[in-house]
């Protein structure tokens, strides 16, 4: 069974942003592998953190001169700068032991069986904001983590892209497309409506 990248939700309301993006990663410094940029196909740059976990697995497996699919928290101030926190690298034949190891199937067909895209990304939260004439939106995200002292166990995600204000509050689960260091909405469902009121 191939693991999927961007897992299936496990509960209703359950809040993520969480997306896979293929690229190189070039460090800042080479003795400081935690932070530098994602550059993708197109040869466009993201600033980028290595979060821990990921970190380690960069070291013993991931050449940096290749490619890789990686498995990315998306955080932003505005449409215009994008930043990745690495959470993992998502390469099913290197460091999942795939059984098929001589035929490497096409990634693009794989992340087709998965429903999933170069640069797509999965966000779930509450609509807190709405500018019809910028035709953007705000998203609020809430970690799960238990420890309530997290500095950033809340963020914001702005993301291009129009909903309606009657939304606004509503729990809503989003399908954004990264283009450059924009965030673009491409679908959305409403789970529930006007969340906010209830808590």
């Amino acid at each position: 069974m191939l693991k999927n990248p961007i897992p299936k939700v496990t509960n209703k309301l359950q809040f993520r942003a969480i997306g896979i993006v293929n690229g190189k990663f070039i460090p800042h410094e080479s003795s400081q592998l935690n932070r530098g940029y994602l550059t993708d196909n197109k040869g466009e740059k993201i600033e980028t953190v290595v979060l821990g976990k990921a970190l380690s697995l960069l070291k013993k497996h991931i050449d940096l001169k290749k490619n890789y699919f990686w498995i990315v928290y998306p955080k932003n101030k505005n449409t215009q700068n994008l930043h990745l926190q690495v959470a993992g690298i998502w390469d099913p034949y290197q460091l999942n032991d795939f059984p098929n190891n001589s035929s490497k199937t096409n990634f693009t067909k794989l992340l087709d069986e998965l429903d999933l895209k170069d640069n797509y990304f999965s966000v779930r939260g509450t609509l807190v904001f709405v500018n019809t004439q910028k035709k953007e939106i705000v998203i609020k995200i809430c970690s799960a983590s238990k420890m309530q002292n997290l500095k950033n166990k809340n963020f914001k995600l702005v993301i291009k892209g129009e909903l309606s204000l009657e939304f606004l509050n509503s729990f809503v689960s989003l399908d954004v497309m990264r283009d450059g260091n924009s965030l673009k909405l491409l679908n959305y469902e409403v789970i529930e409506k006007n969340i906010s009121k209830k808590n």
